[in-house]
């Protein structure tokens, strides 16, 4: 998976679990609250992984450039 959709599929998982976690407050649905808490929660793990690729992946880039400029 690119660290795009890692992001896009972070962003749904965050807010789907914000949304849950509301609708268990209003209606006073503590299992809803928490099950809103851990969606919530994988979202944020999956936004931070995309990160983390993305990062690796503009590192490689540097350093294909790096290694190609000093062949020249």
């Amino acid at each position: 998976m690119s660290h795009i959709d890692d992001k896009a599929r972070g962003t749904g998982n965050d807010i789907a679990g914000k949304t849950k976690q509301a609708v268990g407050a209003v209606t006073d649905n503590e299992n809803l609250e928490a099950e809103g808490k851990g969606q919530e929660a994988k979202g944020d793990a999956q936004k931070a992984l995309g990160n983390a690729k993305q990062a690796v992946g503009n590192a490689l880039d540097k350093a294909g450039d790096a290694i190609k400029g000093s062949g020249r």
